[in-house]
């Protein structure tokens, strides 16, 4: 059984545009499409898709939501609430090139009673799972340290934590290493420079002409610090893996990018299934690249099922 929890649920809106986007001007949209979203969610229908048990949990949801999310083919578990909290509802264009362009609205307002009911919550669906995927930012409300305290928390109970998130809920996450370790992590160029103080342009830029030696030491400098996996997706750079064993890179396939939404869920998505398969690390990197390249391949907001999922076309290389 995996685990998913979602701290900031959204209703995922995405238009699609047939030019592209010019600010300031006029645009009319030729789809539009609205789904249960939040990073969680999207970790749980891969997961879903592959057919292993997976078990969404949010830390709140209005009535209205829930049927969305069963729509996308899991069950949710969270505490319904009425009134001033609806689920806040991100909007991404895309371009024909594959470019998005996203706003995220930052979500209701938490009290400290529906934070502690939350965390009650995930702790209480964690047990017995494998894996409990933390994702997202974090709503208005909740403290900057609530992945930092729940990670202790789920590993007490002996399930692996994977973290994917950003800002000051990242930053306090790293500032609890070593007592708060856990098993993986997936920054991208940016979250990697804000993590190690290196600078996200250059790890682009090295990436892209084939040296990803920067990557690999910062990797192994956030390993050092308690973190088992250190999976760092460069996009169509492809991606590297630090762990105890060594560091592997990944090229990415080749594949006509119809939208980035959902592809770094996805790739989380990949490597957990893969780990918890019992893969070698790069199997686990290829499984990861591939679910990322595939989503990227998807229109909108669809996330990738097993069949156009294909880790046998990555090509994966041992760093050391």
């Amino acid at each position: 059984m995996i685990v998913t929890f979602t701290a900031n649920p959204s209703l995922d809106k995405t238009i699609g545009l047939d030019e592209p986007l010019a600010p300031g001007e006029v645009h009319r949209a030729i789809s539009v499409s609205e789904e249960a979203g939040g990073k969680g969610i999207n970790v749980a229908r891969c997961i879903s898709y592959a057919g292993v048990p997976v078990k969404p949990v949010l830390s709140f949801a209005d009535g209205a939501f829930l049927p969305l999310v069963e729509a996308a083919g899991v069950q949710a578990h969270s505490h319904t609430v009425d009134g001033p909290y609806r689920v806040r509802t991100n909007t991404a264009i895309t371009e024909p090139d594959g470019t998005t362009t996203k706003i995220n609205e930052p979500g209701p307002t938490l009290s400290a009673a529906q934070v502690a009911a939350a965390t009650a919550l995930l702790l209480e669906e964690a047990r017995g799972a494998d894996w409990v995927v933390l994702s997202g930012s974090l709503p208005p409300g909740a403290p900057d340290d609530w992945y930092a305290t729940l990670t202790p928390a789920l590993t007490r109970l002996g399930c692996k934590v994977a973290i994917d998130t950003s800002g000051a809920a990242l930053d306090t996450v790293i500032s609890a290493l070593p007592g708060a370790a856990f098993d993986l992590v997936k920054p991208n160029s940016d979250e990697l420079a804000q993590l190690t103080g290196g600078d996200a342009a250059a790890f682009e830029a090295s990436a892209e002409s084939g040296d990803v030696s920067a990557i690999v030491e910062a990797g192994r400098a956030l390993h050092a610090r308690g973190i088992a996996n250190v999976l760092v997706t460069l996009g169509a750079a492809g991606a590297v893996l630090v762990n105890a064993e060594g560091a592997w890179y990944s090229s990415t396939p080749k594949v006509t990018v119809l939208s980035t939404v959902g592809a770094g869920d996805s790739a989380v998505a990949g490597f957990v299934l893969a780990e918890a398969a019992g893969y070698s690390p790069d199997r686990c990197l290829a499984n990861a690249t591939a679910y990322g390249s595939a989503a990227a391949g998807l229109p909108g907001t669809s996330l990738p099922h097993p069949e156009v999922v294909h880790p046998d076309q990555v090509p994966v290389t041992r760093i050391a």
